[in-house]
């Protein structure tokens, strides 16, 4: 458990340490120096409607709905101590019907904060007191879509034209913190997440909601050192909890940073088992090799009963000072959990770094064939200078089927769209964004999901800096 002493550090002389991280963060780097907020990642200072946009190829015309991607755009100027994942966030969407992209969009989450820097005035609905930034993900719940961030604020929901309409804890069911990160059970419809916050080091929390998006279960599991827990995985009878090694660290707040975590070697890494309506102390806990996970694509329960998960894993991240998600990719993993305590049994499924891991989401929680990844940089470079192919895996025959973008193209997480409800898995679509460093421009492609072949493109005049997540949000 968190030590007495950090405990009441936290509770009593929190306006003390800021103090002093306040003098620290003069130190650090000078922002102009922080290759986050500059080049592709420079942030857009306008927020735009644009109606008028050219199209190359032919647009699916079964597909009538939004791609929507969030992600960080810090509001006014950099300052030091900035870390990617902490900017104010901003919605990019292209809708799409009959054929035609009818506009694209992009606007702030009308955040307190951003308020605060000169940004647009804030919209209501409950805050947390921890700061109100939302930039991590996009998703459709209950009916509404909602932008989400880990550890802190409360989500916030989105009308049709992607502009802020309040912050929800979905009904006053939700008593925390959230997380950018739950996964929806396509037989239940129920929603499953496993959330944790800065502010207690000792707790995480499962929280289950019904498919209306109403809270009908919280359950605190104990942990220690206070760990960053971005995913989550779920089977048809567990929540898979990733218990990894990168904790809460005092001493990078303290030095300034605002991003306070850290690779922490002493965090015994550990993957649980929770039953769907279990009691936090029923949680099965069982040991794995030091690694990190941010994304899992697919979990389930084999014939002997077995959990299996998708992920793509990193030797170390966070492992020192650094704006940004630096650590060694390891590829993509299938990690086998006995449900009985033992050690996770890791397999490597493809060694090529890859992140953005993205299934036929009506097989989450069953046995699958097809993912989708989006290839690393070969050289680690978040600025994506190095090429960054699209894979489409067969984890039937161990066929892998390859996209390359072209010199200078960036691409970021692509999702699957079914071409109908009853569609078999993998027919249907991938899309996402891909921006043209050389011609400052971008695109939303669409791409057939088997062959990764080019369907249309939807041009966008500037750069949408890379982001996080996206997701395809149907208009029904």
């Amino acid at each position: 458990m968190a030590s007495v002493v950090e405990k009441t550090i936290r509770k009593a002389v929190t306006p003390a340490i800021q103090a002093v991280a306040s003098i620290n963060r003069k130190r650090l780097p000078r922002a102009d120096e922080n290759p986050f907020l500059k080049g592709v990642h420079t942030p857009l200072k306008e927020e735009s409607t644009l109606e008028d946009l050219a199209v190359t190829g032919i647009i699916p015309a079964e597909l009538d709905g939004r791609y929507v991607r969030i992600g960080p755009n810090p509001f006014g100027q950099g300052t030091k101590g900035h870390h990617w994942f902490l900017g104010d966030g901003m919605v990019h969407g292209v809708r799409l019907k009959n054929g035609t992209a009818e506009w694209y969009r992009n606007r702030f989450i009308r955040s307190r904060d951003l308020e605060a820097k000169g940004g647009p005035a804030a919209v209501g609905g409950p805050r947390r007191g921890l700061g109100d930034m939302v930039n991590t993900n996009v998703l459709d719940i209950g009916g509404k879509i909602m932008a989400l961030v880990e550890a802190s604020s409360f989500p916030v929901e989105l009308d049709d034209n992607l502009e802020s309409v309040a912050y929800s804890d979905f009904g006053g069911g939700l008593t925390g913190s959230f997380t950018a990160h739950p996964h929806r059970c396509p037989t239940t419809g129920e929603f499953h997440a496993i959330c944790y916050e800065g502010t207690s080091q000792d707790t995480i929390r499962h929280v289950a909601m019904d498919r209306s998006g109403m809270v009908i279960r919280q359950t605190e599991i104990a942990v220690r050192h206070g760990p960053s827990i971005h995913d989550c995985a779920l089977t048809e009878n567990h929540v898979v909890i990733l218990d990894l090694p990168v904790t809460f660290s005092m001493q990078a707040l303290i030095a300034g940073h605002k991003f306070p975590y850290r690779w922490n070697p002493a965090h015994k890494a550990r993957v649980g088992l929770l039953p769907r309506n279990g009691r936090g102390d029923e949680v099965v806990w069982h040991k794995v090799d030091p690694c990190y996970v941010f994304h899992v694509g697919n979990s389930f329960e084999d014939d002997a009963g077995r959990v299996i998960v998708d992920l793509c894993a990193y030797e170390t991240i966070f492992d020192g000072e650094m704006p940004g998600p630096y650590g060694k990719s390891l590829g993509l993993e299938r990690w086998t959990v006995d449900g009985n305590g033992g050690k996770v049994v890791r397999n490597t499924l493809d060694a090529a770094g890859q992140e953005f891991p993205r299934p036929d989401e009506r097989y989450f929680t069953k046995p699958y064939r097809y993912l989708w990844t989006m290839g690393l940089p070969e050289d680690g470079d978040l600025e994506f200078v190095a090429p960054m192919p699209l894979y489409r895996h067969d984890l039937e025959t161990g066929q892998r089927v390859q996209r390359d973008f072209g010199e200078g193209r960036i691409p970021g997480e692509f999702v699957f769209v079914p071409r109908s409800e009853n569609a078999p898995e993998g027919d249907g679509w991938v899309m996402g964004y891909v921006i043209d460093r050389d011609e400052r421009t971008s695109a939303l492609e669409i791409l057939d999901a088997m062959s990764l072949d080019l369907l249309a493109a939807v041009h966008i005049p500037h750069v949408i800096p890379p982001g996080f997540h996206g997701n395809w949000i149907a208009a029904s």
